[in-house]
């Protein structure tokens, strides 16, 4: 076996996706009730808001940037659209108020990291507790309980008679476009010269702070649609909703092999993790485990992606040559050469 075929038997997403499918026989056959359509489809339903977050924060983590105020970012325009709804605009103007208001979330948090130069890590902790506490000042600690039937329904139903829950169709759409866009298309190209090397793309004219400030957007738009979502799914609209969600994200992002450092990942990865999390969440669940040790597993599961891709990142300046040789997708792989 030569030294490409050794690195991508290795790879660390061909891993994610031997203990994902190793997981999954394992509760289909060991775990009660796991294999019921009735099970798959509350499982699915349940990650469909992490599962769109994931997106554009994988983007932000291989820019070398980050959001931590996509959680409070959904909660608030889960408010908007809740008050929307609630002062009779209808369901279209409510979501586009919703989207809208996670794009303006979303273009603040841009321009202070990219106008202003302000680190994205203390600007998004800042925006954390803002957004949130816009949400309190508009919606206090009441809640939007009544929505139409159309809308509540797409909360509950699946699609046909399929296990396929309706709140996953959003990001059944959006995941091909991402995917395209960073792993087939020259603006992933820019985004992983950013992370990569951002003196490098910087001198090679990538216009990064326009990508930063759209990757930002982005994210708050998609954390829009995200609310819509959550919103349907729980038929409840209120300013504490999504508490905590920003841990998951950024550990799926990190798990699934989106490099800490910047500049290397591949949504491939990403979606085994999601997997990964929503089945190990969910047998947790029917084991009767109760949220706070899912909580503990997932912070040590974020450990262990930090580690993980700390030491390939160890390994790559020892032996690069050799473990990673080019085109490999190892650990932390995904980056590509670029041009401007």
């Amino acid at each position: 076996m030569n030294a490409n075929l050794l690195a991508r038997a290795a790879s660390w997403e061909n891993f994610l996706a031997m203990l994902t499918l190793a997981l999954l026989a394992y509760a289909v056959l060991a775990v009660p009730n796991f294999a019921t359509s009735f099970n798959i489809s509350q499982a699915i339903a349940g990650v469909s808001e992490r599962a769109l977050i994931v997106l554009p924060m994988s983007l932000l983590i291989i820019a070398r940037e980050i959001d931590l105020s996509v959680a409070s970012t959904l909660a608030l325009c889960s408010v908007i659209f809740g008050v929307a709804v609630q002062s009779g605009a209808g369901i279209e103007i409510s979501i586009v108020a919703a989207l809208l208001t996670g794009a303006i979330a979303g273009a603040f948090n841009g321009a202070m990291v990219t106008y202003f130069g302000l680190p994205s890590l203390v600007v998004t902790l800042g925006s954390l507790a803002m957004f949130r506490g816009i949400g309190y000042i508009i919606l206090g600690s009441d809640s939007v309980n009544v929505f139409p039937d159309a809308f509540t329904d797409f909360g509950i139903y699946n699609l046909g008679d399929s296990p396929i829950p309706l709140t996953i169709v959003p990001f059944l759409f959006l995941a091909p476009v991402f995917l395209i866009v960073l792993q087939f298309s020259f603006v992933g190209r820019r985004i992983y010269a950013i992370g990569g090397n951002p003196d490098a793309a910087l001198y090679a004219g990538v216009k990064m702070a326009r990508i930063r400030l759209c990757l930002f957007v982005v994210s708050g738009l998609v954390c829009g649609v995200a609310s819509v979502v959550f919103t349907a799914r729980l038929a409840n609209a209120r300013a504490d909703n999504a508490i905590g969600m920003e841990l998951d994200v950024i550990t799926i992002a990190l798990l699934g092999g989106v490099s800490v450092f910047g500049g290397r990942g591949k949504l491939t990865g990403v979606f085994w993790a999601l997997i990964l999390i929503a089945a190990l969440r969910n047998v947790l669940g029917l084991s009767h485990f109760g949220g706070d040790a899912q909580g503990i597993i997932t912070g040590l599961l974020l450990i262990a992606a930090l580690l993980v891709s700390s030491t390939a990142q160890r390994l790559q300046g020892a032996f690069g040559p050799w473990l990673y040789p080019s085109h490999s997708d190892g650990p932390s792989s995904g980056g590509s050469s670029v041009s401007p």
